[in-house]
């Protein structure tokens, strides 16, 4: 491609336009997943929504592949491409908070860190995902489950409005008036309609929750389990919890003689009154003794971001997921088989519950399609070492083999590999034919094919 295109392309833009003869052009391409080693043509890391619409137009005028780029925390990728345009929105994080109305709007670069630090002063936030760093955008288009997901919805259920560059170039606002049917796709469809350069979303009246986690000896996997399964139905609509397995990294409220044991662990948020935090934990504590807890009053932001140390970029990773209905005593003997293996104290296993306000969404409001399940689970596998790739990855295999026959077809696109495309009806889940017919109007050539694609 001629420097001049490139040069046009920077008189365009008001960020930076970083090409394969920049000097940082090595930590521009780089991603989350070390796994992933792609050379995109340029990196355009975006200052405003106009540096957006240059960089789309740039890359559907030169027929190149476009990958968007948010918190960068794709599994499979999708932040980056080979030989094409990546835009990358790290620029864009600001977020702006109306305590009047309880609304945020955030940039489309925004992480959930960014949008706590924002809201937490004004005692508001909204459901986000487990880990601060992961992008605002990117986890709203796929659902968004979190710790407050079963008491006010997933983050798309508190989407209000976006901001969207669309393949054509054009600036779009989607909202219950305007857009409707896009506004319908961003919900649940994924990157496939354009790119959020903002997003506003519902706050509500959370600040310090009660919780953290708790670790447990394996032996007790079975009923540590079957507790989840029954006390979730019908728990307060304050608690979010999940189960998981984990190895133990060396923290001072872990005994110094079980760093490195495997445990089985429950995650719990209390976001009711402080006052009954330590009541509606009791039942974590009768189900088995607590080997270890980091559990108390504290910050929501501080326990969104519990496990960001885990989790740094430059690990290897590969993901499975599948929705459940159902988590059968037959599905818990697999866990049991499987879960104390994990290969790395990064790796783990986590069963999300999605009822409650979850559940109160029709299953056409949005574009989510599973409305219908109640847990999300993933396998994930995360380590530092490339040499373990092969042994690691099966570990991931195999656990998915034994729980997907018991599971759903569809996973949580979120968290879906990048050799789960041909999975992408079945993930989408029933309104897949709906999401066909939006692509087709606002992409009918699939500029926006670098993710879970829905193909126009």
């Amino acid at each position: 491609m001629a420097t001049l295109t490139f040069d046009t392309l920077r008189q365009q833009v008001r960020g930076d336009v970083i090409t394969k003869d920049d000097e940082g052009y090595e930590k521009a391409r780089a991603v989350y997943n070390a796994m992933i080693d792609k050379h995109p043509s340029v990196v355009v890391r975006a200052a405003n929504a106009g540096d957006v619409i240059a960089g789309v137009n740039f890359a559907r005028e030169g027929r190149l592949d476009l990958a968007i780029r948010a918190g960068s925390h794709s599994v499979p990728g999708f932040g980056t491409c080979d030989g094409g345009v990546v835009i990358d929105l790290i620029r864009m994080r600001g977020v702006r908070v109306n305590p009047e109305k309880r609304t945020a709007r955030a940039e489309g670069g925004a992480t959930w860190g960014d949008f706590n630090s924002a809201t937490y002063p004004f005692g508001l936030a909204t459901t986000g995902g487990i880990i601060s760093t992961t992008g605002v955008s990117g986890l709203t288009l796929g659902g968004g489950i979190g710790y407050l997901a079963r008491g006010f919805g997933l983050s798309l259920d508190n989407l209000l409005s976006a901001d969207v560059v669309t393949a054509d170039g054009k600036f779009l606002i989607a909202n219950e008036k305007e857009n409707e049917d896009l506004f319908w796709a961003i919900r649940g469809g994924g990157g496939n309609f354009g790119v959020l350069t903002s997003l506003e979303f519902r706050v509500h009246p959370v600040k310090d929750i009660y919780g953290g986690p708790m670790f447990y000896e394996l032996k007790h996997i079975g009923d540590v389990m079957r507790f989840y399964r029954d006390y979730i139905k019908d728990a307060p609509e304050e608690m979010g919890c999940f189960p998981a397995f984990q190895i133990a990294p060396p923290l001072p409220f872990i005994p110094e003689n079980r760093h490195g044991d495997t445990f089985v662990a429950m995650v719990a948020c209390w976001a009711g009154p402080l006052d009954k935090g330590e009541k509606a934990l009791k039942p974590f504590h009768d189900v088995a003794p607590v080997v270890a807890e980091f559990v108390g009053p504290m910050p929501y932001p501080a326990l969104n971001s519990a496990f960001d140390g885990l989790v740094p970029p430059g690990l290897q990773h590969y993901w499975k997921a599948n929705f459940v209905k159902e988590l059968t005593d037959e599905a818990i003997q697999a866990h049991i088989e499987h879960g104390p293996k994990i290969p790395a104290v990064n790796s783990t296993m986590h069963i999300y519950p999605i009822n409650g306000a979850c559940h109160r969404v029709a299953s056409d409001a949005t574009a989510f399609g599973h409305r219908d399940a109640n847990f999300a689970t993933v396998i994930a596998g995360m380590w530092p070492d490339p040499a373990q790739n092969s042994a690691n990855i099966k570990w991931v295999r195999d656990y998915y083999d034994a729980t997907a026959p018991l599971s759903e077809e569809g996973g949580y696109i979120n968290f879906a590999a990048d050799d789960d495309q041909k999975r992408a009806p079945a993930n989408f889940g029933k309104n897949y034919s709906r999401l066909v017919d939006v692509k087709r109007k606002y992409d009918p050539d699939n500029l926006f094919h670098v993710n879970q694609n829905i193909k126009p």
